[in-house]
């Protein structure tokens, strides 16, 4: 008999409601990294991260670590790495290619889903990143929970996610406006079919870490521009320019409200402190310190 939290059996979602990857680690390497999108994207994390984190060589838990981008990035400046991911596919990609970039580098391979980090990583750990994985989960915001409880008082952790108000906006500009109004923005998980399928607004992280007893920091907008040109940069100098645009802007507000992706600096303060006793506005400064259906 199949258990009520199965899905049924010729699901692509797991026992969680959360897709993974198994299958599918050439198609998300060319949609993700393939193109400008993804150079952008690895570029101006290249430069926030330093700026977002305090970064002093602390091991990192690298939730959802795909195929080992980020967790190279932190091991070539020092950081021991575990890398967590729960698809078998992207996880031997991804020990591939960092044998080949980091060989000498302390990196440990996990092949858990978040979920299970209580138990394979407890931790309590300085520095938790977490980068484009709670829009692919059923439940984020009990995901967001579980990695609240791993970290020490004090800890970072560096959060990345697909920002819901961009997919909607992406969809206008693309003419979908049947689709835009009535919110059908979430992907389903079927096939080969890229779209999130919980992605996720700036006012869900704002209250979700107030209950939690997390305190934003930092938080920056990723590819503010980029989605919406109607044709991708034709020249390197063009891409140059378009970098520096979406370098100049990602912090300034309204900017950064419309990147694809946002990420942010949460840290766990000594105590939770309940919604009411912490302001679930976005920051205020200028600029803060603290085509369809593929929209990767």
């Amino acid at each position: 008999m199949t258990s009520p939290l199965s899905p049924p059996p010729s699901s692509p979602l797991s026992v969680h409601g959360d897709r993974h990857f198994d299958g599918l680690a050439d198609k998300f390497a060319a949609s993700l990294y393939g193109g400008v999108r993804g150079e952008l994207r690895l570029a101006l994390l290249d430069r926030l991260l330093p700026e977002m984190l305090d970064l002093r060589g602390q091991p990192l838990l690298d939730v959802g670590g795909g195929l080992g981008q980020l967790a190279g990035w932190f091991a070539e400046r020092g950081h021991p790495v575990t890398l967590a991911e729960p698809s078998a596919e992207m996880l031997e990609r991804a020990r591939e290619a960092l044998l080949k970039t980091s060989a000498e580098r302390e990196i440990t391979f996990l092949p858990a889903p978040l979920q299970a980090l209580p138990e394979q990583a407890p931790g309590p750990w300085s520095l938790i990143a977490c980068h484009a994985v709670l829009e692919w989960l059923g439940d984020p915001r009990v995901a967001l929970a579980i990695l609240a409880g791993l970290l020490v008082p004090g800890g970072q952790l560096s959060l990345m996610v697909f920002n819901r108000d961009a997919l909607r906006f992406s969809n206008v500009v693309k003419g979908n406006l049947q689709k835009a109004l009535d919110d059908r923005l979430e992907g389903k998980g079927l096939r080969r079919r890229l779209t999130p399928i919980s992605p996720l607004t700036h006012a869900q992280i704002m209250a979700w870490s107030a209950e939690l007893g997390l305190e934003v920091r930092e938080v920056a907008g990723i590819r503010v521009f980029h989605d919406y040109l109607r044709s991708p940069p034709q020249t390197d100098d063009d891409r140059e320019r378009l970098l520096e645009l979406e370098w100049r802007y990602c912090r300034v507000d309204p900017h950064w409200r419309l990147g694809r992706y946002l990420l942010y600096t949460l840290v766990r303060r000594d105590t939770p402190v309940s919604p009411a006793s912490s302001s679930a506005s976005s920051p205020t400064s200028s600029s803060t310190s603290l085509q369809d259906q593929e929209p990767l």
